[in-house]
């Protein structure tokens, strides 16, 4: 046969392409994660109905890493929803809460907790509302959501109809962060479907309940948006729900998810970014005087890179290319690309997708959960994404996709491409299932970033970071003089000879997830860290030199 000399061309770019940018996936070996649920004593199953005739059925899988007992090792809480069916007996879909034994298992100690049943349960969002130093937690439902104060003793109560932040309708993200600089933490609600019980879609009936022929659940196109929620911390206890005022309500009724505060306008002052299904994501910009304002379109991260505005749901926040500025990757639904948005300058970004290498492998996938994380400890965040379907009905069919997906995997190349190593990275990131969301952090303590996944229709998945490489890493915990001790919102930058790399500290993110409030940088073969500058949302800094590696450091901020 022969070839054309653009084919042959082609062909050869394509194998320099690989030498050069590869190296994720000729090095892979060192990034390899085993399937350990079962041995570290995860008995959780998702309660969930098979057929899936109501979008209220598939988008809950809400999961913590979070250190709930203040002993240096991180828990983990995996939320439980309902279906239309069972909605009236939430005693038979009990979430659980797991306390880490410090030897690589978990013994549940749910019962006691006084978590076991939230109701039908979306999400899961970690921080200190009443400055006390212990981790509560914000769990969003199918209305209303509940707000568990952590007790201190191993205890959780729910105070969220007395705090003023139970919200009645269908909420899924949620983010606490210091908006208005005031010392406590105010928390932001995204909410999802007008949604009721009493008033059921019909399944396949419409131009909205089909997928490609196929009768399908109803929405979210075609149903009504619910609205978002911001409650300001009023410091006794209680919030105040200001959304309209401060002008994040949504009135475009926009189908919200993700969600996270994060500064990216370099003003040192909390942003709001929102991840909407099928519309376009906001962007709110910190006024400084308890307003915001929506600077989503001219951002350049509310739609692709297209114009269009795509099926957003998880966020990641990171800087993956070294720039020292806070990127975004978002994912989306199938046949969409999962975004990638690289910081330009203070509030503006640029969809860099398709120069990263990473769309072909995700619009194969329904995205959900995901993370920059540097897995292997060299110095550059990777990207990780929990994937599955939301039609079960697409495996009767003459489709391609399949409800059940395995995760993604791209290891950073460091020079603003990834490699997509997936099928190269352990057996457990090919199993088949339908994941949502996802949280990260090193539960046993060895030095690298594990991963959790709840998934609906079984059992979670603890996947443990074997990576076999020597390479060095610190991680940073930071606590504040002021009433949150967790620093939300505070700004790292760690120097280690030519390596630079810069983080928030920040709850949310994720889909519906909340991961370890610790910072861990891989650092490479470097074997010192030259600066830790720390920024704290109270304005002051403290600065770290010729600081050791592969240790679990604490920072405290200087008290006036």
């Amino acid at each position: 046969m022969m070839v054309d000399p653009v084919t042959r061309r082609s062909k050869w770019t394509f194998l320099i392409l690989f030498l050069i940018l590869g190296r994720g996936v000729l090095g892979s070996g060192d990034i390899s994660f085993v399937d350990v649920t079962e041995s570290a004593g995860i008995t959780f199953s998702h309660h969930s109905s098979p057929e899936k005739k109501y979008i209220v059925e598939v988008m809950a899988g809400g999961v913590a890493f979070f250190d709930y007992d203040n002993d240096g090792w991180l828990d983990l809480f995996l939320l439980n929803s309902l279906t239309v069916e069972s909605a009236t007996r939430p005693e038979i879909a009990k979430s659980h809460l797991y306390k880490n034994n410090r030897d690589g298992t978990f013994v549940d100690v749910t019962d006691e907790s006084g978590l076991a049943f939230p109701g039908w349960g979306m999400g899961v969002a970690a921080g200190d509302f009443d400055s006390d130093g212990w981790l509560d937690l914000y769990v969003t439902c199918l209305g209303p959501n509940r707000l568990y104060r952590n007790n201190g003793d191993g205890t959780f109560t729910d105070v969220g109809e007395k705090a003023g932040v139970t919200d009645p309708r269908w909420s899924v993200g949620a983010a606490f962060g210091d908006s208005d600089r005031d010392g406590d933490l105010d928390l932001f609600v995204s909410n999802y479907l007008d949604f009721s019980l009493d008033n059921l879609p019909t399944f396949g009936e419409g131009k909205w309940c089909q997928h490609r022929g196929i009768p399908v659940h109803c929405g979210p196109r075609g149903l009504k948006g619910a609205g978002d929620s911001l409650f300001q911390n009023q410091g006794d206890g209680t919030f105040k729900e200001v959304s309209e005022s401060a002008r994040v309500a949504d009135p475009d009724e926009r189908y919200g998810l993700g969600v996270v505060w994060a500064d990216l306008n370099d003003d040192e002052f909390l942003d709001l970014f929102v991840v909407n299904d099928t519309g376009a994501n906001y962007f709110y910009v910190n006024q400084k005087d308890g307003t915001f304002e929506d600077l989503g379109l001219f951002s350049g991260a509310a739609v692709n890179e297209s114009g269009m505005a795509q099926g957003c749901m998880g966020i990641a926040v990171g800087d993956y290319d070294h720039d020292g500025k806070l990127d975004f990757y978002v994912t989306n639904f199938g046949d969409e690309y999962n975004a990638l948005y690289r910081k330009l300058g203070p509030g503006t970004f640029l969809d860099t997708s398709f120069a990263s290498l990473t769309p072909k492998s995700s619009l194969e996938h329904v995205g959900w959960g995901t993370g920059f994380v540097d897995f292997d400890n060299d110095g550059w965040v990777d990207i990780f994404v929990a994937n599955g379907h939301v039609y079960p009905q697409v495996d009767f069919a003459d489709v391609s996709a399949q409800y059940r997906q395995p995760k993604l995997l791209f290891r950073n190349n460091g020079n603003g491409t990834f490699a997509d190593i997936s099928t190269v990275s352990g057996e457990a990131l090919t199993v088949r299932q339908a994941s949502r969301g996802a949280a990260f952090g090193d539960y046993d303590n060895d030095g690298d970033i594990d991963i959790v996944v709840n998934n609906l229709d079984g059992s979670p998945l603890l996947l443990r970071n074997d990576r076999t490489n020597g390479n060095n890493w610190i991680r940073i915990q930071l606590v504040a003089a002021g009433n949150d001790r967790f620093a939300m919102g505070a700004h790292l930058r760690i120097v280690s000879g030519d390596l630079i790399q810069v983080s928030e500290v920040f709850s949310g993110g994720s889909y519906a997830s909340q991961s370890d409030l610790r910072q861990h940088f891989g650092l490479g073969e470097r074997t010192e860290v030259d600066a830790i500058e720390v920024r704290w949302t109270s304005g002051k800094q403290t600065l770290l030199e010729n600081v050791s590696v592969n240790q679990d450091l604490v920072i405290k901020e200087a008290s006036d």
